[in-house]
């Protein structure tokens, strides 16, 4: 074959490869490489984007109602008919709401810091704790799993007589212990139950392979498990201190009473009065109160989204 005839033959074959696909459809020829949101029809873009819409709308009107009704003098609150946007604009509350409740500050920062040990309590003990469900077959492992989930069908409110006993046995009440010891006892078990799950999805080869190396089961852990498991354990640790931040209002109300010691809700709580709420004082100090919390999530949400994403396309 000469070399033109080659040529010609092998420029044939790339233009066959390179011609994209079509298919047939009842709106005409699209090609199969385009994404299937082109595909459909404007009315039916239209409503998709209108349904999400709707959807956030319902989702984020509490907040944006709340933000507004900051901004609001207390008296607006009350007028008739009520105005959904304000008619005067004021971050007064914003300011007053450090007077009203003079300690607000310290409040914020205990709660802060209950969940930030609580965080660190519960990922030191559900790291080991997810690697031996996961890779373990010992006796009684089933039943452990279902008393976790046993375990976290009880409200606090149910337990709260006998962890009373036991925080005044040990000598914990008033004292940041006294809401950090339930508040971890309370979060381990569901969060042994979502880091085994992303564990399990590590390959078993890699442990094999580190054995036989001839690394213990512990080297095996901190220095293959851990670095892939990092994802999951960021999940973890952020699911554990959104939570430990939300249930510190019941367990601070028993178990403690002194000021000092006292977290957000507490705080919080002080702005119902007597004979009136402050409601755009408690709004402000709501909004202030969990800056906490969107700080650490936008810091970690690129951790977040890869780790709730794992596994979700097969390798």
């Amino acid at each position: 074959m000469s070399d033109v005839a080659r040529t010609t033959e092998v420029a044939a074959a790339e233009s066959k490869v390179s011609i994209k696909p079509q298919v047939k459809t009842r709106r005409g020829m699209w090609s199969a490489s385009r994404p299937m949101i082109d595909r459909y029809r404007l009315i039916e873009v239209i409503g998709l984007y209108a349904g999400i819409a709707v959807f956030l709308f319902f989702v984020l009107a509490p907040f944006i109602e709340g933000f507004l009704v900051s901004l609001k003098p207390l008296a607006q609150l009350f007028s008739t008919p009520y105005s959904f946007i304000p008619k005067t604009w004021s971050f007064d509350s914003y300011v007053n709401m450090w007077t009203s409740v003079p300690m607000l500050g310290m409040h914020i920062f205990n709660s802060f810091f209950i969940s930030t040990v609580v965080t660190m309590i519960v990922v030191a003990v559900v790291v080991p704790g997810a690697y031996a469900f996961a890779r373990f077959n010992f006796a009684g492992a089933g039943l452990l799993l279902a008393g976790f989930l046993a375990v976290n069908m009880f409200s606090g409110a149910v337990l709260l007589i006998p962890l009373f006993r036991l925080m005044r046995t040990l000598g914990l009440l008033n004292t940041y212990w006294a809401m950090i010891v339930p508040g971890a006892a309370f979060l381990i078990p569901s969060s042994i139950w979502l880091l085994r799950t992303y564990m399990m999805r590590i390959p078993r080869e890699l442990d094999e392979a580190a054995w036989v190396d001839g690394a213990s089961r512990l080297y095996t852990l901190r220095r293959v498990i851990l670095p892939l498991a990092m994802p999951g354990i960021v999940v973890v640790a952020i699911m554990t201190f959104i939570g430990a931040y939300a249930q510190q209002f019941i367990f601070a109300l028993t178990f403690n009473s002194k000021t000092e010691f006292m977290p957000l809700p507490i705080g919080l709580f002080a702005f119902f009065g007597k004979q009136e709420v402050v409601w755009n004082e408690l709004m402000a100090a709501s909004f202030v109160g969990i800056l906490p919390v969107m700080i650490v999530i936008v810091f970690l949400q690129r951790y977040l989204v890869a780790g709730l994403t794992a596994g979700a396309v097969k390798q």
